[in-house]
C-alpha cells in the first residue's frame, strides 16, 4: 500500500501511521472489500484533507479535521444514513407546514368564510402529524443506531491500539488515564454523533425550508431577515474557540480523576493499612473541584453564547415586524402573509439558537476526539518489519550481542551486555536492584527494542521475526501474578485458549496446583476475585506456573518468582518451577540466591554491566559482588 501511495506521489512518513489507521477502518472489519488502487482512491481523496499534521493546530479549518476523520467510521453505515437524512426531512417537513395553515386560516377561512379549506386544514393536520410520527420514529432510530455502532467500532479500535501499544507507553501513562481514553471520550463521541447530528439535521432542515418558504413569501423581508446572519456567524466562531478549549480541559481533568479512582481503589489495602481515608478523600475533593471548575467554565461560555444569537435574532425580528407591518398597512402584503412570515421567522431563529448550542457542544465533543486520534495517531515502536517472519519452533540457543538499552534515550539500562545460551541451560541474573537485571528479560521477548546489538534466537534476530511468534515461544512468570475474575480453569487457560479441560487438570498438576484448587468451593470452576486476591501469594504463583507449563514454551523467564513468598510457600513453589525448567532454556532473575546454585550460569549485573560471570563456585572463588550478596543472605553459613 505505502508502495502504491509513493507512486501516485500521495505518501509521506508523518502520513504512515494514519495511512494504516484509515485502511483499518475501512477495512478491519470486512464491510468493504476490493483492490489497492480503489483503497488508495478512498484514501487519498480523504487524507490529503484530513491528515495534514502540520496544520492541526492552529487554524479553525484544522478543528475539524479529526472530526472527519471520525466520519470515516461511518462510511460502511452511510446507506441507514442516507435514510436517516430523508426520515428527518420529512419530519421537519411538518413544522414548515403549520405557518402556512395559519396563512390559509387568516386569509381564507375567517377573511372569505370558506368552510371547505377549513375542512381540508383540518384533515390535512391530522394526516401531516400521523406522517411525521412515522418519520420521526426512524430518524431516532437510525441515527442512535449508527452512533452506536460507530462508539463501538471506536472503542474497538482503540483497544486493539493500547493492546499494540508497546511497554514504554504504559510506563508513562497512569491506568485511569488509559480507561479514561476508552470511557469518557468515547462516550463523548456518541454526543457528537447521535445527540448533535440529529439536533444538527433536523435544524438544518427546518432553517433551510423556512428561508425558501419565507423567500416565496416576500423576497424583500427574507432579505432584510437574513442581514444578521453573519453577526451570528462571526459569534459562533468567536465563542466556539474557546469552548473548545474548555473542552479540552474537561476530558483532561476527567482523566485525572479516573486516575485518582483507580490508583485509590485498586490500592484500598494500603489506604486502610495507613489509615489515608481522609487523605484520599481530601485528594479526591480537589480533583474533584477542579473538573467542577472546568465544567462551569464550559457552561458559563455556553450559557453566554445562546443568549447572544437569541439578542441578534431579535433585531431580526424586530426589523421584519415594522417592515411587514409597513408593507400590510400599504396592501403590498396580506395579513395571513405576513402572520406566516413571522411564524417562520421564528422557525428560523430557533434552529439558529438550537445550532449555536450544537456547536458549542461540538467543540466540546472535538476536545474528547482530539485526544482520540492523538492516542490513534502514536507510533508503534515495537512492531513487525514489512518482511518479518514467523520464527520457527525453536531449540532455546539465545545469543545477546554487544546490546546497549536506555529508558529514556539518556541513561543506559544496559550497557554492551553479551550473553551466550545453549538450548537447555539455566541461566541466572543476580545484582542489585535497579542494577538492569530485569532489562534483560524485558528486551528477550521484545516488550522494548535495543538501541544497539542484537538479540538472536536460533541465529535468527528477533525484530526480523514476527511479535506474536516469538512471544508465543516465551513463556514467563513474574514476581506478581495478575490473575483474571473468571474461573481457575479459564486463568490457566489463558496459556493455551484451544486446551481442553484434561490438559489444564494436568498442567496444574505439574504446578502443584491440583490440590489447593480442588479444596476451593467450586474446585476448578470456582470465580477467582479481583486480581485473584482472595488467594494466598504462593497460590497464584502456582497458577502462574500452571498456565506456563501448559504453554509448553521452550524459551522461559522467571523474574524473582519466589522472592515475595514465605518459606514453605517458596519451597514448593520452586519444585514446580524445577519441573518446569527442565528441558528449557531458562532465564531466572533471582533474589534469593538459594534458588540458582544449581544455574549453569550466573550474571552478576551491576549499573547495567555484566561484572561477573561463573557457576556459584567460581563466583564465591572471585570473591567479588556474588560473594558480598551471598554473605549477606547467608551469614557465612554453608547452604
Amino acid at each position: 500500500m505505502q508502495k502504491i501511495f509513493e507512486e501516485k506521489n500521495l505518501f509521506r512518513p508523518d502520513l504512515s501511521v494514519i495511512l494504516k489507521e484509515n485502511i483499518e477502518i475501512i477495512n478491519w472489519r470486512g464491510h468493504i472489500h476490493g483492490t489497492p488502487d480503489m483503497i488508495v482512491e478512498v484514501l487519498s481523496k480523504s487524507m490529503l484533507g484530513i491528515c495534514d499534521l502540520q496544520n492541526w493546530k492552529g487554524d479553525a479549518s484544522g478543528q475539524m479535521k479529526n472530526y472527519k476523520r471520525l466520519l470515516m467510521y461511518m462510511k460502511p453505515y452511510l446507506g441507514l444514513f442516507g435514510l436517516a437524512i430523508i426520515c428527518i426531512v420529512m419530519a421537519s417537513g411538518a413544522n414548515l407546514y403549520l405557518p402556512w395553515i395559519i396563512k390559509d386560516m387568516i386569509d381564507k377561512v375567517l377573511a372569505e368564510k370558506d368552510m371547505a379549506m377549513l375542512n381540508f386544514i383540518s384533515v390535512s393536520i391530522v394526516v401531516v402529524f400521523a406522517i411525521r410520527g412515522f418519520f420521526y420514529y426512524w430518524q431516532s432510530y437510525l441515527v442512535s443506531y449508527i452512533g452506536q455502532k460507530v462508539v463501538v467500532d471506536v472503542r474497538e479500535v482503540m483497544f486493539r491500539k493500547f493492546q499494540r501499544m508497546p511497554m514504554a507507553y504504559f510506563d508513562k501513562h497512569q491506568t485511569g488515564e488509559t480507561m479514561s481514553y476508552l470511557t469518557n471520550d468515547v462516550s463523548a463521541i456518541q454526543s457528537a454523533l447521535v445527540d448533535n447530528l440529529i439536533e444538527f439535521f433536523t435544524e438544518a432542515a427546518i432553517l433551510v425550508g423556512s428561508i425558501a418558504m419565507m423567500i416565496y413569501l416576500d423576497w424583500k423581508l427574507t432579505l432584510l431577515t437574513l442581514i444578521t446572519v453573519p453577526l451570528v456567524g462571526y459569534a459562533m466562531k468567536i465563542f466556539g474557540k474557546k469552548i473548545k478549549r474548555a473542552g479540552t480541559l474537561i476530558q483532561e481533568r476527567l482523566a485525572d480523576l479516573t486516575s485518582l479512582l483507580q490508583e485509590s481503589i485498586s490500592s484500598i489495602r494500603v489506604v486502610k493499612s495507613f489509615v489515608r481515608e481522609d487523605y484520599e478523600i481530601k485528594r479526591f475533593r480537589e480533583e474533584n473541584e477542579l473538573n467542577f471548575q472546568a465544567m462551569m467554565k464550559n457552561v458559563r461560555l455556553t450559557a453566554l453564547l445562546t443568549p447572544t444569537v437569541e439578542f441578534l435574532a431579535a433585531v431580526a425580528v424586530t426589523a421584519i415586524v415594522w417592515f411587514g407591518g409597513y408593507e400590510v398597512v400599504n396592501g403590498i402584503m396580506s395579513a395571513g402573509a405576513l402572520v406566516a412570515f413571522l411564524t417562520y421567522a421564528v422557525n428560523l431563529a430557533n434552529p439558529v439558537k438550537r445550532l449555536s448550542r450544537i456547536y458549542g457542544r461540538m467543540q466540546t465533543a472535538l476536545a474528547a476526539i482530539d485526544r482520540i486520534f492523538s492516542v490513534l495517531d502514536m507510533e508503534e515502536t515495537v512492531n513487525d518489519k514489512p518482511n518479518a517472519k514467523i520464527l520457527p519452533k525453536v531449540s532455546g540457543h539465545v545469543s545477546i550481542e554487544n546490546v546497549t538499552f536506555s529508558y529514556d534515550g539518556t541513561h543506559n539500562a544496559l550497557e554492551n551486555v553479551n550473553i551466550e545460551v545453549k538450548p537447555g541451560q539455566m541461566i541466572a541474573f543476580v545484582g542489585p536492584s535497579g542494577a538492569g537485571k530485569s532489562t534483560v528479560a524485558n528486551l528477550i521477548p521484545r516488550f522494548y527494542d535495543v538501541n544497539s546489538g542484537s538479540i538472536k534466537i536460533d541465529g535468527l534476530d528477533i525484530r526480523d521475526v514476527t511479535v506474536n511468534s516469538l512471544r508465543e515461544q516465551i513463556g514467563i512468570v513474574p514476581q506478581e501474578t495478575l490473575l483474571f475474575g473468571t474461573t481457575v480453569m479459564e486463568n490457566i487457560r489463558y496459556g493455551r485458549l484451544d486446551a481442553t479441560d484434561e490438559e489444564i487438570v494436568k498442567a496444574a498438576k505439574a504446578a502443584n496446583a491440583d490440590v489447593f484448587i480442588r479444596e476451593l468451593p467450586e474446585g476448578y470452576q470456582t470465580m477467582i476475585g479481583e486480581r485473584g486476591l482472595n488467594l494466598s501469594g504462593g497460590q497464584r504463583q502456582r497458577m502462574a506456573i500452571a498456565r506456563a507449563m501448559l504453554k509448553n514454551p521452550q524459551i522461559l523467564i522467571l523474574d524473582e518468582a519466589t522472592s515475595a513468598l514465605d518459606t514453605e510457600s517458596e519451597k514448593i513453589v520452586q519444585a514446580a518451577l524445577d519441573d518446569l525448567m527442565v528441558g528449557r532454556t531458562s532465564f531466572v532473575i533471582a533474589h534469593r540466591l538459594s534458588t540458582i546454585f544449581s544455574a549453569d550460569k550466573i550474571f552478576v549485573i551491576d549499573k547495567g554491566k555484566i561484572c561477573e560471570s561463573g557457576t556459584h563456585k567460581e563466583l564465591l572463588a572471585l570473591n567479588g559482588i556474588y560473594t558480598k550478596l551471598y554473605n549477606i543472605q547467608f551469614a557465612g553459613v554453608e547452604p
